[in-house]
C-alpha cells in the first residue's frame, strides 16, 4: 500500500491544496510532498495531523477496501452526534432519518 499516494488522492479529491494542508497542520509543504511522493515516511504523529483536514481516520487510511468512501464533514458530524446520544435518542434519530428518506 502506498500511503503517500493515498493521502495525495484523498487530498486532491477533497479539493485541498498542499498549501492549505500546510496551513492547517503546520507541517512543511516540502515534508508533505515527500510523503506524497514516497520519499519520506510519516510518523504516526504526522499522519494524525494530516488526517484531520482530510476528514478520515487512521483505519480508513490503511483500509485496503477499494469500495470505501470518505465521509463529508456533514456525514462525520452526524455520526459523531449519533454516537453521543443515549439509546432512546439514538433510536428516535434512526426512526426520524427513515421517515425523512421517504
Amino acid at each position: 500500500m502506498d500511503i503517500g499516494k493515498k493521502i495525495k488522492d484523498i487530498r486532491t479529491s477533497k479539493g485541498l491544496s498542499m498549501y492549505r494542508i500546510t496551513q492547517i497542520t503546520g507541517i512543511s509543504g516540502h515534508h508533505i510532498k515527500g510523503i506524497e511522493d514516497g520519499t519520506r515516511q510519516p510518523t504516526i504523529e504526522t499522519l494524525q495531523k494530516l488526517l484531520i483536514p482530510l476528514g478520515i481516520t487512521l483505519a480508513e487510511l490503511f483500509s485496503t477496501d477499494s469500495s470505501s468512501t470518505y465521509l463529508s464533514d456533514k456525514e462525520r458530524t452526524l455520526i459523531e452526534n449519533f454516537r453521543s446520544l443515549n439509546m432512546e435518542k439514538a433510536d428516535a434519530l434512526l426512526y426520524f432519518s427513515e421517515v425523512l428518506k421517504k
